[in-house]
């Protein structure tokens, strides 16, 4: 009798095994080039959606053509959200060290991610995503270059976006996140429910803008202060 009970159990863990493909499969957005990848993304976005609460629609990018992704970074949580409010999937510029994370290698290569060595040789990754953008890809990038809250002193944003934008006449789609409940937080803010909103802004074009204006417009933002 027993015996029954645990085929029974048994039966029961894999019919829901098989919901929950079907499920993330249903979620997909974005074609990865992988099955594991896309059943990822359909994981990820039931994950934000469901347990983060996020409130926000797809980004209105482009369906080909290069295009930049900038938002403020909060929290670790950040990158699977724009993630999830993407229909075409994004290459991160991410530093060496997190792409070296043990255990995460293989699913930051096979997202496409592109390394960058802050100590020695920057200009590599900025090369590798211009020619991503050239061929009509999208990349994301956190401007702030690390986690900075609100309530941070006031910081610089990098260049590369604008540097990326002019060279390849990609527009830019700035991004602001609020509601992550782990502010500050890496793998903190992944468990802790929130309630996201992505509120995203019109795309701006380097090439019409002087650098230092083109900057400040990303700033309002990404801060959420543009009107």
């Amino acid at each position: 009798m027993a015996g029954i009970w645990w085929l029974f159990l048994g039966l029961l863990i894999a019919w829901r095994i098989v919901l929950g493909f079907q499920a993330c499969k249903r979620a997909n957005r974005a074609d990865w080039g992988s099955t594991l990848l896309n059943y990822l993304d359909g994981l990820n976005r039931i994950y934000c959606y469901k347990f983060h609460r996020l409130n926000s629609k797809l980004l209105p990018l482009p369906e080909t053509g290069g295009a930049l992704i900038v938002a403020n970074h909060i929290s670790g949580l950040d990158p699977q959200l724009l993630i999830a409010v993407n229909s075409r999937p994004l290459r991160f510029l991410i530093a060496r060290e997190e792409y070296e994370r043990r255990g995460f290698q293989w699913l930051f290569k096979g997202m496409r991610c592109i390394p960058v060595d802050r100590e020695t040789k920057p200009e590599k990754a900025l090369k590798a995503a211009l020619l991503a953008l050239q061929a009509g890809e999208v990349i994301a990038l956190f401007p702030q270059g690390k986690i900075h809250l609100p309530s941070d002193p006031p910081t610089s944003l990098k260049k590369g976006a604008i540097w990326l934008a002019t060279h390849t006449q990609a527009p830019i789609y700035p991004v602001h996140i609020k509601g992550v409940k782990g502010q500050g937080q890496v793998m903190g803010a992944l468990f802790q429910r929130s309630h996201v909103t992505l509120h995203h802004y019109n795309p701006i074009f380097s090439q019409s803008l002087l650098t230092e204006a083109c900057l400040a417009q990303i700033s309002q933002a990404i801060q959420g202060n543009k009107a």
